[in-house]
């Protein structure tokens, strides 16, 4: 029965031309070659993280110029040319009350602005829109609850799209026909996940067979897939574009060929997808890869 689901849904897949959410959209979320830092931040989740990030980078940066700084100090104002004759005592009361109470209040102060951000992170507020995310070896499967339709998402490249995870002339035409470039290969997907922006959308994340992740960096959400579980994440994007993200948990061979490709579009734009969506991946409200397979 596994196998005749996942054929079905491989026929499905390769049958049918995924529906186009909006053309032209700026490509925001993806990895950019020699530079450092985080992607630009499309929610809040993302920006709450990166301010942390680089508050954390301060105090981090701080307590190593002092530690530093002691030690060279240390090294020319008692070495023995300097300090001939050693001191005696053992303890510096003092000394030890400072470096026992400094640390907490340090810790406490990051504590302080650490956990508002995690709490923002693990209370799910309500949904504008529901999508149940599954972890399969090796791509997703999404299923739009509230409209009863779903699809799998594989790696533009992958056999399942006729390729064989080699940029070949035919996977280049693939990615440009689906209004990418050469430069998207191995982040853009054949069907990506649309959303409307501003909206809230909730993903209840799971695993088919080992532990995946779903994470997209610019969004500030990674969350792990785990059979037999059934996790919660959320966002809110706030600009419209195109979003790449990855599988974040090693789940195999093909790991690496697992990306996530998410289009931030206008509500307009949302609902004339969604109706194409609707007509194109369901039946009657049933999921056509279910409809195919009892067939």
């Amino acid at each position: 029965m596994k196998n005749a689901l996942m054929l079905s849904g491989l026929f499905a897949a390769l049958t049918s031309l995924p529906a186009k959410a909006q053309d032209a959209l700026e490509i925001v979320g993806k990895p950019a070659d020699g530079k450092m830092g985080f992607q630009p931040a499309a929610t809040e989740l993302a920006r709450d993280l990166q301010s942390l990030d680089h508050m954390l980078n301060v105090i981090i940066t701080a307590i190593c110029v002092l530690v530093v700084g002691l030690i060279l100090w240390v090294i020319v104002r008692f070495n023995r040319r300097s300090n001939p004759t050693p001191a005696s005592f053992t303890h510096n009361t003092p000394v030890e009350i400072a470096w026992t109470v400094v640390p907490i209040i340090i810790l406490v102060f990051i504590g302080a602005f650490s956990l508002p951000v995690l709490f923002k992170q693990q209370e799910i507020p309500e949904a504008d829109i529901t999508i149940k995310v599954t972890g399969y070896q090796w791509y997703w499967g999404y299923e739009y609850v509230d409209a009863g339709f779903a699809f799998d998402s594989y790696m533009i490249g992958q056999p399942a799209t006729g390729g064989n995870y080699v940029l070949t002339p035919e996977v280049e035409a693939q990615l440009v026909e689906a209004g990418y470039s050469r430069d998207e290969f191995l982040l853009a997907t054949d069907t990506a996940v649309v959303v409307p922006v501003g909206k809230t959308i909730v993903m209840n994340v799971t695993g088919a067979d080992v532990i995946h992740s779903w994470a997209m960096p610019a969004f500030g959400v990674k969350q792990d897939a785990v059979p037999g579980r059934l996790a919660q994440l959320w966002f809110k994007a706030e600009r419209e574009g195109i979003y790449f993200g990855q599988c974040s948990e090693l789940c195999g061979k093909d790991h690496a060929f697992m990306p996530i490709t998410v289009k931030v579009v206008s509500q307009e734009a949302y609902d004339k997808w969604l109706e194409g969506a609707i007509e194109e991946y369901a039946d009657a409200g049933q999921p056509k890869i279910f409809q195919v397979a009892s067939n």
